[in-house]
């Protein structure tokens, strides 16, 4: 796959069959969009385009309502990688890009810079300035300049949508498994390690303090999880445990996000941890004295090794 984060160095596409949207989690629902996409550009000899904008458009059309992503930009390639594209473009999102006329969008954009065979795009799909543009405005231009418009099934985008807000709903509930299973592979983010307060290694447990790369990631709930995790640049997939909250049997101050690797003991400060979420054990709870969260630290590795296991 080909990406593009330029307008200005686009090849000239060749029978170019294009979708549009943000396909933040790369999701299940998602993945058949994006297989009718190539589908379509086999049948024609042609190449598939999938075009992502990058901030995410509400951010500057709507920056009351932005919401948490499942995925960063670099994550979202990552994923797009493995999913038989041809070219992905992500299109720098401004103020006046947002500002053009929908007959500009289709002109200007679509036509002037992709040449496009064919548009797949969602029924209910909107662009242009106050999102005047839609499938019908596409269809009638179509005849203008020669593409084509095929639409995606109403039941499909549904799927796809209701699958994007279940999951980050399930993520911020703590209900890790039904985001996983709605995803198509466990959930993942990734930190930077920094110092912390050593006390995990008091207790027998050391963690990998993170602080989460990009602000807009959504972080899980508050609580213990089972995880795998990898450190920057190495393959190894190693098993733990994560914490994440305000540590309230301990001081009870600030949100932190602690892992716990399983028989690892090696200096990884100032490295980045990609951490997949697999289990919510349990909620954070507040516990009578060190010894008691010591013991609970204990089965929550038992379950952890149990349930990575299978």
């Amino acid at each position: 796959m080909k990406v593009y984060r330029s307008l200005q160095q686009l090849p000239v596409f060749t029978n170019a069959v294009v979708t549009i949207g943000t396909f933040d989690g790369v999701h299940l629902g998602h993945r058949q969009i994006i297989r009718q996409l190539c589908a379509e550009a086999k049948e024609r000899g042609g190449e598939s385009v999938l075009i992502s904008f990058y901030p995410h458009p509400r951010k500057i059309v709507q920056p009351d309502r932005s919401v948490a992503e499942l995925t960063t930009l670099d994550e979202r390639i990552e994923l797009l990688k493995e999913q038989g594209l041809d070219n992905l473009v992500v299109v720098p999102f401004n103020k006046e890009f947002s500002e053009q006329s929908a007959q500009e969008y289709i002109s200007s954009f679509l036509v002037n810079r992709f040449h496009p065979a064919l548009i797949i795009i969602g029924y209910d799909h909107k662009f242009g300035n106050n999102r005047e543009g839609d499938y019908r405005l596409l269809e009638q231009m179509g005849e203008r300049f020669n593409y084509t418009v095929k639409e995606i099934p109403q039941q499909l985008m549904n799927e796809a949508a209701i699958s994007s807000t279940k999951i980050r709903q399930a993520i911020s509930n703590g209900e890790i498994e039904t985001a996983n299973q709605l995803l198509g592979y466990p959930y993942f983010f990734k930190g930077n390690v920094i110092e912390g307060n050593k006390l995990g290694r008091k207790l027998g447990y050391p963690t990998a303090n993170l602080q989460i790369q990009d602000p807009d990631k959504l972080v899980p709930a508050n609580g213990v999880y089972a995880v795998e995790a990898q450190v920057e640049g190495e393959t190894k997939m190693m098993k733990g445990m994560m914490n994440i909250g305000n540590r309230p049997t301990v001081d009870g101050t600030g949100r932190t996000v602690e892992v716990h690797l399983f028989d690892f003991d090696e200096d990884i400060y100032n490295r980045h941890l990609k951490v997949h979420v697999r289990f919510h054990l349990r909620n954070e709870v507040k516990f009578e004295g060190l010894d008691k969260l010591i013991e609970q630290l204990n089965k929550d590795k038992e379950i952890s090794i149990s349930k990575l296991a299978d």
